[in-house]
């Protein structure tokens, strides 16, 4: 692989029923631009009566971006908002100060054999954001930038890239976009954010002439302008953006400042967190020696 890239191998996660694939955070990448998450779900295959139950949690100084590919989640939180997910649309929670929110599949899609899958990302805000209001925010299909080039098929599903701008809010510089190429067809990335990755979803794709092997997620080194290519249909995801600094992450909790996550531990332990409508189960605080991450 050229020394213009940096490849991560995915770390997978049983999430009980299927699988995620998780490439952010890593040692070597901590953060790409503002994203410090990077998680692909499934796809993955349920049985009539089963599907998706994410209790209720909580999450502070960051934003959740859900994006489906497949299949449809029920998303609850504290701020009051029910909304269903469904592929090609996008769920944009801001955590700000702090919200709880669950994700489980909607009681129609459990009548019947479900699949789901998708992409989840965390996008931690600037700090003089991180203790905004929390708000959520859903945009369907339709609102998105959507264009084909030359055989390639472009979804902005937020930020700004080639010219065009998602109105997804987001709170800073950023590109988040997902992308199908046909059999022999090919685009040039230009290096318009300080950092940018490019994450195969499929097999099928080169950067510069090199193969990508599937679920890995391309670091370019800064400044890099690179050309992704297809021998046979493919699909990725181009994340990026610039720097928002260094950040903590313990559990659900992302913030700029160690003891701003200590408090939000003894918040969710001593219930001082909101509360999910129609929801009455949540997921207790994990042990400081061995937590286990939440991807939604």
């Amino acid at each position: 692989m050229s020394d213009r890239l940096h490849l991560i191998e995915p770390h997978i996660q049983d999430l009980g029923g299927f699988q995620a694939r998780r490439l952010l955070p890593s040692e070597t990448s901590p953060l790409v631009g503002p994203f410090i998450f990077f998680d692909h779900l499934g796809p993955a295959t349920f049985p009539p009566g089963e599907g998706v139950d994410v209790r209720p949690h909580p999450h502070i100084n960051l934003a959740t971006v859900t994006y489906l590919f497949e299949g449809v989640l029920l998303h609850r939180d504290s701020v009051g908002s029910v909304q269903e997910i469904r592929p090609g649309a996008v769920n944009w929670m801001t955590a700000g100060r702090g919200i709880v929110h669950s994700e489980r599949t909607p009681d129609d899609e459990r009548s019947k054999e479900a699949t789901l899958h998708g992409i989840q990302t965390w996008v931690a805000l600037p700090d003089e954001d991180e203790e905004t209001d929390p708000w959520f925010r859903h945009h369907p299909a339709s609102e998105l930038p959507a264009w084909e080039s030359e055989g390639v098929s472009f979804v902005l599903i937020a930020g700004t890239a080639f010219g065009r701008t998602s109105p997804v809010q987001t709170f800073s510089p950023m590109i988040y976009l997902d992308v199908q190429l046909a059999p022999g067809s090919q685009f040039t990335l230009p290096s318009d954010y300080s950092e940018q990755a490019i994450y195969s979803v499929t097999a099928g794709l080169q950067i510069d002439g090199t193969a990508l092997a599937q679920h890995r997620l391309a670091v370019l080194a800064p400044g890099a302008s690179v050309s992704i290519a297809a021998e046979s249909s493919a699909r990725c995801v181009v994340i990026g953006g610039e720097p928002v600094g260094e950040r903590l992450k313990w559990w659900n909790f992302v913030s700029s400042h160690s003891e701003r996550i200590e408090r939000a531990k003894q918040d969710w332990q001593q219930g001082h967190f909101g509360q999910v409508p129609e929801e009455t189960e949540f997921i207790p605080l994990p042990e400081e020696s061995n937590h286990q991450e939440q991807p939604l």
